[in-house]
């Protein structure tokens, strides 16, 4: 990877003060919230950014001093959120694969840069020399060179076929949009790999390896590795989106096949325990005689591998990196490590800053991630000793200009739907009726049927609803499940005979999920 000026003075940078990660307790330049301080914050984080149900943990100096539910888990069902109430951890599951693996390190049965073909033989990507020089390390870091999400429309929505096996076969059709190691783009799929690594070199299936080796040594009995395997519901949120200026629940987000990347479901209770274990890097029991992984493995998560584009933000950051599973940055002159996920209706965060032995925790059952950020960077602000910040109207407004351009590129996309059928213009929908496929996605059955086209997966049931004439060659569906709110346009090709032969995919709004990749997609007419 070559690196231009300013990266090697920032990788010097990191270099020369990182490397010890041995944070060494700093006083804080605030005392932090009470915790009805931060009742008063959630209470009204919930009703500006409309979000039922939520949870939250504050850690400080070892101990849990805030954990608490709040509001419903479900605007049909109802029912207290309360601390031990299960929502969807999404992406904080990535972390959880990180330290499968760095456990494997510890014991010597592979290192970080051991080559996943050596691990999984039949691993293939699109580039050939990237295929024999793909490790471990690189499963993790987000620089594949595959652009953001590509291929999550395997395993997303939940209503995908495609097994994990699949996956990992069809990882050889996904065309790269920058080169090998030169570039962040966030990914779900490699996760899944990696979480193949962890089930083939330990013997064990993945979710089976986290349950005996993290989630029991920690005494996380509230944690389940998906949804499908919680033993009781009567704990569970719904998700919920916003559609139409009404909160509906939705549907699960990513399939079994996804575990590794985004399938943990817990409660704040339980994940405080993984967060304090990470805050004591590694060390877990009564007076911390116990190790789920060592010192030397946690540094090395917690060192950053590929770098972010980084701006000032709300704390003066100056840079900005992936680890190996974590983000990492500087805020307000602290080291900051945190990751997010998301899933379709649930969002969450998780914040650490090891100098304060600071922790935070946010879990919620509506898909706002600027709620919790408003409530993360508030809790932050005190102890950071910052005053006269409201970042719930701060996120609000940042959130309200955001839904204003998505409603402004969808209106004028449905008015020139709208005018096209006024016009009386004469489009032959026979010409594009047909049966296609992609590659990696499968079969896509599109219909002439009461004198419109219809669009059907094969794969992702999820993924029907009816199309109408744009212009051109290029037609919008509009998905029966308004949930998904991930509107697209199909744009044919054709052949020298005016029939459709193919088609590509593209997002309607800039506000869509970036796990719909319709971008990466490519069909070709089968009949």
């Amino acid at each position: 990877m070559k690196l231009n000026r300013i990266q090697r003075y920032l990788l010097l940078f990191l270099i020369a003060v990182l490397p010890g990660l041995g944070f060494a307790q700093t006083k804080a330049p605030g005392k932090g919230l009470s915790s009805k301080q931060i009742d008063a914050l959630v209470e009204r984080t919930m009703e500006t950014f409309n979000v039922p149900g939520m949870a939250v943990a504050v850690l400080k100096d070892g101990e849990v001093i805030h954990s608490k539910g709040y509001g419903v888990r479900s605007v049909e069902k109802g029912g207290e959120v309360d601390q031990n109430t299960l929502f969807g951890v999404a992406s904080n599951t990535k972390a959880v694969t990180a330290a499968a693996l760095a456990q494997l390190v510890d014991e010597g049965k592979m290192e970080w840069d051991t080559k996943v073909v050596d691990v999984i033989p039949h691993f293939k990507l699109y580039n050939h020399y990237v295929t024999g020089e793909f490790t471990v390390r690189d499963l993790l870091t987000h620089r594949s060179g595959l652009g953001l999400g590509a291929g999550d429309l395997m395993v997303f929505p939940a209503s995908n076929v495609t097994t994990r096996d699949e996956l990992i076969h069809n990882l050889r059709y996904l065309k790269p949009v920058s080169s090998f190691r030169s570039k962040y783009d966030y990914d779900n799929l490699l996760y899944i790999v990696a979480g193949e690594v962890v089930a083939r070199i330990s013997g064990q299936s993945f979710e089976d390896y986290v349950e005996q080796h993290i989630l029991q040594p920690l005494g996380m009995d509230n944690t389940y590795m998906s949804w499908h395997e919680i033993e009781d519901y009567s704990n569970v949120i719904d998700g919920h989106a916003p559609v139409d200026g009404e909160l509906r629940t939705v549907g699960l987000s990513f399939t079994e096949a996804a575990n590794a990347a985004a399938g943990i479901y817990s409660s704040v209770k339980d994940w405080s325990k993984w967060v304090q274990v990470q805050l004591n890097e590694g060390r877990y029991g009564e007076d911390l005689e116990q190790e789920l992984f060592s010192k030397e493995q946690h540094k090395e998560m917690w060192t950053p591998q590929t770098l972010i584009r980084a701006g000032k933000g709300n704390y003066n950051t100056h840079f900005m990196a992936y680890g190996l599973g974590w983000n990492l940055s500087d805020q307000n002159g602290f080291y900051q490590v945190t990751h997010t996920g998301g899933l379709l209706g649930i969002v969450s965060q998780v914040i650490m800053i090891p100098e304060l032995e600071l922790g935070i925790i946010v879990l919620t059952n509506q898909q706002s991630g600027s709620a919790f950020n408003a409530i993360t960077s508030t809790i932050k602000d005190a102890y950071f000793g910052i005053k006269g910040k409201d970042r719930v109207k701060q996120y609000n407004e940042s959130r309200l200009r955001a839904l204003e351009r998505g409603k402004k590129v969808e209106e004028e996309v449905w008015a020139e739907v709208e005018a096209q059928q006024g016009s009386g213009a004469s489009v032959d929908l026979s010409e594009y009726a047909g049966t296609y496929k992609d590659p990696w996605f499968g079969e896509v059955n599109i219909t002439e049927e009461n004198g419109s086209l219809r669009f059907v997966s094969a794969n992702v049931s999820d993924l029907a609803g009816e199309m109408s004439y744009y212009n051109g060659n290029t037609f919008v569906v509009k998905w029966d499940d308004r949930t998904l709110m991930a509107d697209a346009f199909v744009m044919f090709t054709l052949n020298k005979e005016g029939q459709a032969d193919g088609f590509t995919m593209e997002a309607v709004s800039p506000l869509t999920d970036f796990s719909f990749d319709f971008q990466d997609l490519d069909f070709e007419r089968k009949n």
